[in-house]
């Protein structure tokens, strides 16, 4: 059974930096693509940056050259560094892995995700 917890979510001003980790475990695959998703309250959840098992790393137009995604599969553990935070990246920070489907900007379908972890939040004001 495959469990990701998160952390590193925290508040922080606008400006500053947060990482946040994925520890990943029970795995007997490399995932298609591992992400890390979003969702404030009233909204939905959306994608912010992935990594697919190539190592092709995409992100939201609104995360481009702020949040970098890495992975470490010694550690089995998935990262996002966010730089330049702005109140707009407030949410509740998930990340997720999937096993089947297209790689790449298919990522991005949420739907397809089979595991997901609780989320950690991230306050910027």
């Amino acid at each position: 059974h495959v469990q990701l917890v998160e952390s590193g979510g925290g508040s922080v001003q606008a400006g500053g930096s947060l990482r946040l980790s994925c520890a990943a475990s029970g795995y007997s695959y490399n995932p298609r693509c591992m992400g890390w998703f979003r969702q404030a309250p009233g909204k939905e959840r959306e994608g912010v940056a992935i990594i697919d098992s190539a190592g092709t790393t995409i992100y939201a137009d609104s995360v481009k050259g702020r949040f970098t995604i890495s992975k470490d599969n010694a550690k089995n553990t998935l990262y996002l560094q966010m730089n330049s935070l702005t109140p707009e990246d407030t949410a509740m920070y998930y990340c997720a892995a999937k096993s089947r489907g297209g790689g790449g900007v298919y990522c991005f379908r949420t739907y397809e995700y089979s595991s997901w972890g609780q989320g950690t939040q991230v306050t910027v004001s």
